[in-house]
């Protein structure tokens, strides 16, 4: 067994909460690693989802933390991405899941923009979590609190 622990790094993206609003998330840094997984975990839906009625996680990148752009398919790995959207959830059997994109696209700054189409008054728990890897010197803890 090999330790993944010491060679990890989770940022918070989304705090988990209920949301209903278009809304960035913070940015995460990865000066000092080769790679990035960014994970979103939803609840039960609050609303019913439909083709006018969905909510798209569009991950986005920046050299300066000042402009960013949607990431290319050539950026991420393990998943389909178009124009950033790399996750759509538009009927209700998509929810609760857990659903994640590798990122392999060279910039500096990750953010995700979470894009709500239709009413969603009620809104959807969810969560977006940074889990950065490939660091360039290893050596964090083992266990770790999000801050």
């Amino acid at each position: 067994m090999r330790d993944l622990g010491n060679n990890l790094t989770p940022a918070q993206m989304v705090h988990s909460a209920i949301h209903a609003a278009n809304h960035s998330s913070t940015v995460v840094d990865l000066t000092g690693f080769e790679g990035a997984f960014v994970n979103v975990n939803t609840g039960v839906e609050g609303v019913t989802f439909g083709a006018s009625v969905h909510i798209q996680f569009k991950l986005m990148d920046s050299p300066d933390n000042t402009t960013f752009t949607a990431v290319a398919q050539s950026g991420v790995t393990d998943a389909s991405i178009t124009a950033g959207v790399f996750l759509q959830l538009d009927d209700n059997a998509e929810t609760p899941q857990v659903s994640g994109i590798g990122y392999i696209g060279g910039q500096r700054y990750l953010r995700v923009d979470v894009v709500f189409t239709g009413s969603h008054s009620t809104g959807t728990s969810m969560s977006v979590e940074c889990i950065k890897g490939y660091p360039h010197h290893a050596g964090g803890a083992s266990t770790y609190a999000l801050a």
